[in-house]
């Protein structure tokens, strides 16, 4: 693989309930499980060769639609998960951050977020940000209405709204745009993911379930992503001529 890889890889962890049916479980549940495991292997991975930023599509605000069942565990997945993975987190020196409504999250859970997000406030190594009851669409809504507010309070004039400044209205303002987003499990479609952010992001789309989804899997991806030519609304021949 190339000594280069994407500053900011985003990630739809798709295809863990498909998996647990596959593997005969009577529910979903075991695929969300074993689907941590995948997550602590690909930011170990990702941390190692020297992604910068990753960030992973947990649960989304269509979620809470789901069986309640299903969402309780679900929840109490998320808490033994922040609690059990702080170790691995600390020794790769991965900060966590989170997007997306997290006050809508279960008590127990914001702490738990909480509390691990403090702990590893200081690590440089990679930024891990789990997207948790997350909807670009309801972001930019949010992001809308706080611009909206600054104009009628006169803090800003109409005519200073610009990309960058509605940029910093989005729970994303710390991070840079997604240089490559990878989805599972066949499907392809980003489902109301990082829509703002993802507009000049190289999209790779791969059959594996989520549960299955190893260090080889983003290799491949990373590769295909190299071999892209990026050129935001560009030419080729304007890109050559940039460089020369």
């Amino acid at each position: 693989m190339s000594n280069v890889v994407p500053k900011h890889i985003a990630i739809i962890m798709d295809g863990n309930g498909r998996w647990a049916k596959l593997q005969g479980f009577s529910t979903r549940i075991r695929g969300h499980e074993i689907g941590v495991t995948a997550l602590r292997n690909s930011a170990t991975y990702a941390s190692e060769i020297g992604v910068k930023f990753l960030t992973v599509y947990a649960f989304s605000e269509e979620n809470w639609g789901r069986p309640k069942s299903e969402i309780d565990a679900l929840m109490s997945i998320l808490v033994r998960s922040l609690n059990k993975e702080l170790d691995t987190l600390q020794k790769n020196g991965i900060r966590l951050n989170s997007i997306g409504n997290i006050d809508s999250l279960p008590k127990k859970c914001r702490k738990e977020l909480k509390e691990t997000i403090q702990a590893t406030s200081s690590n440089k190594s990679m930024t891990l940000t789990l997207a948790l009851s997350y909807g670009g669409r309801q972001e930019i809504i949010h992001a809308a209405k706080k611009i909206a507010k600054k104009v009628l309070d006169g803090n800003l004039q109409i005519e200073d709204i610009s990309d960058d400044v509605f940029s910093q209205e989005l729970s994303t303002y710390n991070l840079p745009d997604p240089d490559l987003m990878i989805r599972t499990s066949g499907e392809q479609r980003i489902s109301n993911f990082l829509i703002w952010q993802s507009s000049y992001t190289e999209l790779v789309f791969l059959p594996v379930l989520w549960p299955d989804f190893s260090s080889i899997h983003m290799e491949a991806a990373i590769t295909e992503y190299h071999e892209r030519q990026r050129r935001w609304g560009k030419t080729t021949e304007q890109l050559k001529d940039s460089k020369s």
